[in-house]
């Protein structure tokens, strides 16, 4: 089946895991998420590290039920539409990091290429878990690779340069 906007106004399920509709963009609903998911990220900026986190996991947990309820609702493994997991995966790639657009344009771009790049462990749970976990798992690894890597970055602007001339 393929969803419409009618479809996401009858079923919660839908319009959560399309991303309130992100996911319906033709080309490229995974980034159409993953910006939506950077909205996201700066109404949530704000909250303590341990309500963050919490949310996220909830977010992470239901995300779980949400995108294979869908998938099996449209019929299909792991639609693209699905978008619900770049949400989540860039919420875990921003965490902690500034709201300022340096920072968060280098973690959505950390995002984005390691969810399509899949690389090794990516790509290995892309293809061997199934299932709304399937779905969910390989963009919280990717958000775990890019959250740390601007971190790191952070940490390299923060410091200095490495070598005084």
């Amino acid at each position: 089946m393929t969803p419409t906007v009618t479809n996401l106004m009858k079923s919660p399920t839908l319009m959560l895991a399309l991303g309130f509709g992100s996911g319906l963009v033709k080309k490229g609903p995974g980034t159409a998420g993953s910006l939506v998911g950077l909205l996201v990220y700066c109404a949530m900026a704000q909250l303590s590290p341990a309500t963050y986190v919490g949310l996220v996991a909830l977010g992470f947990g239901g995300g779980i039920w949400i995108c294979g309820r869908a998938a099996a609702q449209l019929q299909i493994k792991d639609p693209g539409c699905i978008v619900w997991d770049e949400i989540i995966g860039m919420l875990i790639a921003c965490w902690l990091v500034p709201l300022e657009p340096a920072w968060l344009l280098l973690a959505f771009g950390l995002f984005r290429l390691f969810d399509i790049l899949k690389p090794w462990p990516i790509g290995w749970l892309d293809r061997n878990l199934k299932g709304g976990l399937g779905i969910m798992v390989d963009d919280v690894a990717a958000g775990l690779v890019a959250c740390a890597l601007v971190h790191l970055a952070m940490f390299g602007a923060a410091s200095g340069p490495l070598v005084s001339g």
